[in-house]
């Protein structure tokens, strides 16, 4: 799916709305309100329905990700295969979770992603960086990076939200005052460690220093697990609005090479950097 996506983004003339939608032979795109609904692909009528009402952001991922319905309807081989693998609400899931891959593969050309990996190393800012010239949200940038970061790193993007009270389920929203917190968070390849969402960040971690700053910061710290444990590692937390783009390098797993080589990428790319 992803291969097949990237294929079709690099032969669209460009990125906007109407150029994307050039490689799909007489299927009309119209912006309409539709509720609670982002979008759908009608492959009877031909005809790709986007909610108006939403985020332009929002509205440039739905695209992508219903162009990527269209490339999977129109691939027997891979639609077989699915159709043998998973069946009901199952298939449905996957089929979901690839046109997302689809999606990210459109909007993030490789390219972009190597230059940014080069440039910054796999670190917050490379998050940051990647989510704000790939013109995606921070998850879409963040779980496209991670899958394409061979350093043992962990991803999160975090911001203020309120405090859960004893009781309620995690990112519900509910509960007292705010707090700053994981939103989204995906690790590479190999890393068995993640952090889910509604995880606090302790008002003295670096994470909460550089939002509460708004200056960069990297240095030897440790992963904020939600069950209390802190696991060493070196943190990168980028501040970028209301929120920090933030990469955890697992030390004991990571090579000296590796973290040379992120440090490496931070000074070349003139990053003001706090160490500590």
């Amino acid at each position: 799916m992803r291969e097949r996506a990237a294929e079709y983004a690099r032969a669209a003339p460009g990125l906007d709305a109407h150029s994307l939608m050039a490689g799909l032979d007489e299927v009309k795109l119209l912006f309409m309100p539709m509720g609670e609904r982002d979008g759908a692909y009608d492959p009877e009528h031909r005809v790709i329905m986007i909610n108006s009402s939403v985020r332009p952001e929002r509205q440039r991922f739905t695209l992508a990700h219903e162009i990527s319905h269209a490339l999977l309807l129109g691939d027997d081989d891979l639609l077989s295969d699915l159709h043998d693998a998973f069946e009901g609400e199952r298939l449905e899931q996957v089929i979901e979770t690839l046109c997302n891959v689809g999606a990210a593969a459109i909007l993030i050309p490789a390219e972009l992603m190597a230059d940014m990996l080069s440039r910054f190393g796999p670190t917050g800012r490379a998050l940051g960086e990647l989510s704000r010239r790939a013109d995606v949200s921070a998850s879409t940038a963040l779980y496209t990076l991670a899958e394409n970061t061979d350093a043992p790193v962990i991803y999160a993007v975090c911001a203020v939200t309120r405090a859960e009270r004893e009781g309620d389920e995690p990112g519900n929203g509910s509960g007292g005052g705010k707090e700053l917190t994981v939103r989204a968070s995906s690790s590479a390849p190999g890393v068995k460690y993640s952090l889910r969402p509604g995880t606090p960040i302790p008002d003295d971690h670096p994470v909460a220093v550089a939002l509460e700053t708004r200056l960069p910061i990297t240095g030897d710290s440790y992963v904020p697990f939600r069950s209390g444990r802190r696991m060493p590692a070196l943190v990168d937390a980028f501040p970028d609005r209301y929120r920090v783009m933030v990469s955890f390098l697992l030390p004991e797993k990571a090579s000296e090479s590796a973290r040379d080589a992120q440090s490496q990428a931070q000074t070349s790319a003139g990053a003001g950097v706090l160490r500590g």
